[in-house]
């Protein structure tokens, strides 16, 4: 006689995949915080970016720095110059060089806007973050125009202005 089961396995719900933001949705591999105190952000894109492995891997450990990096369009392609991904610490003769040129993946009529928009005088193309999606590295950068000094100083006086507002509302609140 045949052995019958009758103990039935159901998923684990903590760790399915739509339950995991982590391993389904959408997981930052790194941010470029100084961005919005430098430039004004004016239009944000989304692209993917070609990697090797060795790059993937040290993008998954958080070796990333999108301090210094920029977009710059040639030849009809959009490409990420000065984005630092760390050597890979197993990588041995087929690592990576951790500065090298790196073409992002953009739609041709998306890249035609871009260089129209970029042609104009003080925009510049700036990752803003660098993130996993569906297992695939994208790469989001916005159109952005460099701030003086004097607006800088503007946008600190605007939130601290915020921030004590709301401080007198809570405060206002537990009374």
């Amino acid at each position: 006689m045949a052995r019958q089961s009758t103990h039935q396995t159901k998923p684990n719900a903590e760790k399915s995949p739509r339950r995991d933001p982590t391993a389904a949705g959408q997981r930052d591999a790194a941010v470029n915080r100084i961005a919005s105190h430098i430039y004004f952000l004016l239009e944000k894109f989304e692209a993917g970016i070609a990697l090797t492995g060795t790059e993937v891997k040290s993008i998954r450990a958080g070796e990333v720095n999108l301090k210094d990096a920029y977009g710059l369009i040639k030849d009809d392609e959009l490409w990420l110059l000065n984005c630092h991904i760390g050597a890979y610490e197993h990588g041995n003769i087929y690592n990576h060089a951790p500065l090298r040129t790196r073409k992002l993946l953009v739609h041709k009529e998306e890249i035609r806007k871009l260089i129209g928009k970029t042609q104009q005088k003080g925009l510049t193309l700036i990752p803003t973050r660098m993130y996993f999606k569906n297992g695939r590295v994208k790469v989001e950068f916005a159109l952005a125009k460099g701030k003086q000094l004097w607006d800088k100083r503007e946008t600190e006086r605007r939130r601290t202005a915020d921030k004590e507002a709301r401080e007198a509302v809570a405060r206002s609140r537990r009374k």
